[in-house]
């Protein structure tokens, strides 16, 4: 290739570079941002988190947690139901509870007939056989005894009719029949006496025992179908038919980690928020009364005036760490819930995240 040549391919790379150059350099207007972020609204105030939850007068969302373990058979209720307390949520696998607990009845049944049978006692037919025996025995002395009365007339009248043996055995005999007579009307009288009072006791312990047992299994056995424990709304029902579920809850499969088998809101539908504010920051939290705040829904533009409810008086660990260096793991925060009243139109939910910003005026 000739020089003239390379003189042509050189300035033209040149040329490209100057026209790369101008097009990267040349500036760009910045595209509008989607929404404005949360900007402090008062001359002075404290940041904080908050969490939108149901409106409540104490406590946070009911978590829900069975008191026995076993697969889920049924569900009744879907999320986004508002429920009333003892209303059922979902039921557990029985079989087995339904089982012991029918045995259980069956026993103290059979507990209690056998106390009435004691309770009963003389049996009319036991005590005819007790009357039948003592007659019996009344006979049979008076046999002997006519032997006896026979054997010694002629003892009398002619030693040697009669052998010493023989007239020792009639006055034996003779003895043992009264002896018998003595025993059979011992028995009618104890036959007569009914039951023994300590029998009846013991029986009457065993039977309250068993009770209490079929009651205690009954019990449990009511368990096997949750209910709502208070008026609510489902915020989260995580059981299906067919999922495993114990007091520890639900295995979640996204979470890799046990949940609660149902979350509930104690509110209506109306919505609160409650705000984290961190430990440092609290001396210059006003007081109750005179707490004025602002909430910034995230993603939006959207500013929600805040009405103080009332202070949770105890401080606790930060829930929501960011996992950067300088984040402080062993912060604490107070926790302050609020009131808000918005268009219905406006999509919140419990769980949401949001920007708060305490007056401090």
């Amino acid at each position: 290739m000739s020089s003239r040549g390379f003189l042509i391919i050189a300035a033209g790379g040149v040329l490209l570079a100057i026209v790369v150059a101008f097009l990267l350099n040349r500036p760009h207007n910045p595209q509008p941002p989607a929404f404005q972020p949360a900007a402090n609204p008062y001359a002075k105030a404290i940041y904080a988190e908050g969490i939108i939850e149901g409106a409540q007068s104490s406590g946070e969302n009911i978590n829900v947690l069975p008191e026995v373990s076993g697969p889920v058979i049924a569900t009744f209720v879907k999320e986004g139901d508002v429920v009333h307390a003892g209303q059922p949520l979902f039921a557990i696998d029985d079989s087995v509870q339904r089982g012991t607990t029918e045995q259980e009845r069956l026993q103290a049944q059979a507990a209690m007939a056998a106390l009435s049978e004691l309770k009963a006692e003389p049996r009319r037919e036991t005590l005819a056989v007790a009357i039948a025996q003592l007659a019996q025995a009344q006979a049979n002395l008076k046999s002997l005894v006519d032997v006896r009365d026979k054997v010694e007339r002629s003892a009398q009248l002619d030693p040697r009719s009669i052998s010493h043996e023989s007239l020792d055995s009639a006055i034996d005999a003779a003895r043992a029949g009264e002896e018998a007579v003595a025993v059979a009307q011992r028995q009618l009288e104890l036959t007569k006496a009914g039951a023994w009072i300590y029998d009846i006791q013991n029986q009457q312990a065993q039977y309250q025992a068993l009770t209490h047992a079929y009651q205690a299994g009954a019990a449990l056995l009511s368990k096997y179908v949750v209910k709502a424990p208070t008026d609510g709304v489902v915020l989260a029902l995580n059981v299906a038919n067919g999922d495993y579920v114990s007091p520890q809850g639900a295995y979640d499969t996204y979470t890799e980690a046990n949940a609660p088998a149902a979350v509930l809101s104690p509110g209506s539908g109306v919505l609160a928020v409650r705000c984290y504010i961190d430990e440092i920051l609290l001396s210059r939290l006003p007081k109750g009364a005179d707490i004025k705040a602002e909430m910034i829904i995230r993603g939006s533009n959207v500013h929600v005036p805040l009405q103080f409810v009332r202070i949770q008086p105890y401080v606790t660990p930060k829930i929501e760490l960011s996992d950067e260096r300088q984040e402080r793991v062993d912060l604490r925060v107070l926790p302050v819930i609020f009131n808000f009243h918005t268009d219905p139109g406006l999509k919140l939910y419990p769980g949401q995240l949001v920007d708060v910003y305490v007056n401090e005026q």
